[in-house]
């Protein structure tokens, strides 16, 4: 039967304690975090049963508020970036916190994965989950309206790790929600994931000026690019491409795929990652219409995770399921605005498994 326990355990800069959540179902088991509502540790076994870490973390919690900032955190209140730090409302520009060149990432300065989030067991017997809630007041790094977000995690024992957002405001803003969790399904075979495939079911993906802020104009094809996920490819081939948009970002992907239309409110296939070495396989669904995959172009090695070795470039891979970056400013991309009687609401699994 699934279950969750919870222990707390290290101080924050400011004092305050940290609450660690463990789900248990079958032969995975699951740490959360209340501060960030954060995924810190997911551990599952490989193809001959070896049960071992496959989210990558930092040993130390204060390395959340500097490099490992984002590590496995829920993002808010808007998920990637949002250009110039302005947000066009009621046909003026509302300022915003600036947090990367001149423009707002992930919520801003002092965003949804720095705070502690209340925290209570959820599920129903068949599944262990926590439920972390959060409520950000009006004017929150500039953002209009008081907003409540829920983020609720549970585990089933098919080894499905589902995270169910949702939202309501008083007042016209908008909600963009991800889970920032960097993967490496080698488990310390391989210290990156250059040798891990990646499937990403989009025809497009969003590309990026040097700020990485979607370009004007229509989406790009990804055939004949190294963008082109639509089979199984190795990442190490994909990132030496020598591609403008892959050298932009860092030398690697950092980039918006536009996922096939599915039903709204209908979780689809987004991505599968594997890894042969080890076996295992990680198949990502979701809700929302895009996929930021980031692959840790700029880790540098500065802090060490849980087994004490730095965390080098390429050490991890995330997949974001979002709405567009930028899309207060794009009309023409899925819309991100959440009015006052309205739910937000997105979905994302991450289905645990092994290689053919």
């Amino acid at each position: 039967m699934p279950t969750v326990t919870r222990s707390t355990g290290g101080a924050l800069p400011d004092g305050r304690e940290v609450e660690h959540w463990h789900l248990a179902a079958g032969p995975i088991t699951v740490e959360l975090l209340d501060l960030g509502a954060s995924l810190h540790s997911v551990r599952c076994p490989d193809r001959v049963g070896r049960i071992a870490e496959v989210v990558v973390s930092p040993l130390h919690i204060a390395d959340r508020f500097g490099a490992a900032r984002y590590f496995g955190a829920t993002i808010g209140r808007y998920a990637n970036r949002i250009g110039g730090a302005l947000l066009p409302l009621h046909g003026s520009m509302l300022p915003l916190s600036a947090n990367e060149n001149g423009h707002t990432l992930h919520g801003g300065e002092d965003g949804f994965d720095l705070r502690s989030w209340s925290a209570r067991p959820a599920g129903d017997g068949t599944v262990a989950g926590v439920e972390f809630t959060l409520v950000s007041p009006a004017g929150d790094q500039g953002f209009p309206g008081r907003l409540e977000a829920t983020v609720t995690y549970t585990l089933s024992d098919e080894g499905a790790l589902a995270i169910d957002y949702a939202a309501t405001s008083d007042a016209l803003t908008v909600v963009n929600l991800t889970n920032h969790a960097y993967w490496n399904l080698a488990a310390g075979e391989d210290e990156t994931v250059l040798d891990h495939e990646l499937q990403v079911a989009a025809d497009h993906y969003t590309r990026v000026d040097p700020s990485l802020l979607p370009l004007p104009g229509p989406h790009e094809a990804v055939a004949g690019t190294p963008f082109d996920l639509r089979e199984p490819a190795g990442l190490r081939r994909a990132l030496a491409s020598g591609n403008e948009q892959i050298r932009m970002a860092g030398a690697g992907f950092d980039h918006n795929w536009v996922l096939r239309a599915r039903t709204p409110g209908t979780v689809a296939t987004a991505a599968v990652l594997s890894h042969p070495g080890s076996g295992r396989r990680l198949e990502c669904l979701t809700t929302e219409p895009g996929l930021q995959v980031y692959t840790g172009n700029h880790f540098d090695s500065s802090f060490p995770d849980p087994r004490g070795r730095p965390v080098p470039r390429y050490g991890g891979i995330a997949l974001e399921t979002q709405h567009f970056p930028d899309a207060p400013h794009r009309p023409d991309f899925p819309s991100s605005w959440l009015g006052p009687g309205d739910v937000y609401r997105s979905t994302t699994v991450y289905r645990f498994g092994l290689r053919q």
